[in-house]
């Protein structure tokens, strides 16, 4: 049997490898969270991340994703700490906000200095703080591990997604 011949058929759309990796990625749903963290100059720093995953229940560690480019990177150092923000729909603005140009991002009353002065975003339905681990380098990106040290709870909400680029609710369609 052929490798691609469960992709024949009217359906089928014959791509590369790096398209066919956007692709797939843009139809798996993944759950939205914010990071925040000051950068080297005390500034604050963040951006939206759907690479969010929980490492270890104990102790409590977390990872996520990011490219080495991005702005908030250099705030991404040993011993240095973040703000990791669980999003749902009532907060869809924050994670707009913080996916776009980096000079406004915290312009505006949405966030408050936290512990350690890390902003901490208003309206979330969870926040963690934590100390950054590790850093993973790899290629134009890094893997992040944190160990969440404290956090709170806000109001409850139905999860957000990001699906086909765009943030959305379970059972909205894309």
């Amino acid at each position: 049997m052929d490798d691609n011949s469960v992709f024949t058929g009217e359906n089928a759309l014959a791509i590369d490898n790096i398209e066919a990796f956007k692709q797939a990625f843009r139809r798996h749903a993944a759950g939205v969270a914010a990071v925040t963290a000051l950068d080297p100059a005390g500034k604050p720093v963040g951006f939206t991340a759907t690479s969010l995953a929980s490492l270890a229940a104990v102790p409590p560690m977390a990872t996520f994703n990011m490219s080495s480019v991005s702005s908030a990177f250099g705030a991404m150092t040993v011993g240095n700490h973040v703000a990791i923000h669980m999003l749902g729909p009532r907060s869809r603005h924050l994670a707009e906000k913080l996916a776009a140009d980096h000079d406004v991002r915290f312009e505006g009353d949405h966030w408050a200095p936290g512990p350690h002065g890390v902003p901490i975003l208003s309206g979330v339905t969870a926040w963690m703080l934590g100390t950054v681990l590790e850093v993973h380098p790899v290629h134009n990106n890094a893997v992040v591990v944190v160990e969440i040290e404290t956090g709170a709870l806000g109001p409850e909400d139905e999860a957000l997604l990001y699906h086909e680029r765009n943030y959305m609710k379970p059972g909205d369609i894309a």
